[in-house]
């Protein structure tokens, strides 16, 4: 049995390829559209820009310079003296009258510089001559106190024993005062090591710059009991 083509079906295979044709023909008549430009429009947009540069150039013009003024004329008065020359041969006779200076002489007299005085009340620790106790020194007048010291009964009875440190000043006569307690195991060997220093015969006062000034001093004073 022959089969046979039906037309409606071939007419509609023809239909797309057309179609598909004139698609194509279509965008090339676009495409060609844009690409196309008219030469008068194209000869008007180069004039629009030319003149748009004919715009923004600036004329530039030289300014001219001043001539550089003239120096001006300085005037130089020349001054020449008269110099007398004076050969070997002749003298010249010079006179000055010392009068003149006497005003500005200036006188400058003597002055006696007196010593300096010392009037400081804080007392040295040391001087350059140290007091003295009997001839003696610091140890000397520590023998003395331990010689004149008698051991509070109090103390015995409460075997109370110690070192009893104190500070004194000697003062510009020799007078020993000023006597402070730095130290004591007990206020009853504190009081007798008191009483001995208050006792103390004058001492001779220690010098700074050959005058007498005040010096303290630390004394330490030992209490045993002796069995």
């Amino acid at each position: 049995m022959e089969i046979k083509k039906n037309p409606k079906v071939d007419v509609q295979n023809k239909r797309v390829l057309l179609l598909e044709i004139g698609l194509a023909l279509s965008l090339l008549v676009v495409i060609g559209a844009f690409l196309y430009t008219p030469r008068e429009y194209q000869i008007e947009q180069i004039e629009q820009v030319a003149a748009v540069v004919e715009e923004e150039i600036t004329e530039i013009t030289r300014q001219d310079q001043k001539p550089p003024e003239p120096p001006k004329r300085t005037e130089i008065t020349v001054i020449t003296d008269i110099l007398n020359i004076v050969t070997n041969d002749e003298k010249i006779e010079t006179s000055v009258d010392f009068a003149e200076f006497a005003e500005d002489v200036e006188i400058i007299q003597q002055v006696a510089v007196e010593e300096e005085v010392i009037e400081e009340d804080q007392p040295f620790v040391k001087v350059e001559q140290m007091p003295s106790f009997q001839g003696g020194d610091l140890m000397t007048f520590r023998n003395w106190v331990m010689q004149k010291v008698k051991y509070p009964q109090i103390a015995q009875e409460n075997n109370i024993t110690g070192r009893v440190l104190l500070m004194f000043v000697i003062e510009r006569d020799g007078s020993l005062t000023n006597i402070q307690v730095l130290q004591t195991p007990d206020s009853s060997l504190s009081d007798e090591a008191i009483r001995v220093l208050k006792s103390s015969p004058k001492w001779t006062p220690g010098k700074q710059r050959n005058q007498a000034v005040r010096v303290k001093y630390t004394l330490p004073i030992d209490f045993r009991i002796q069995n």
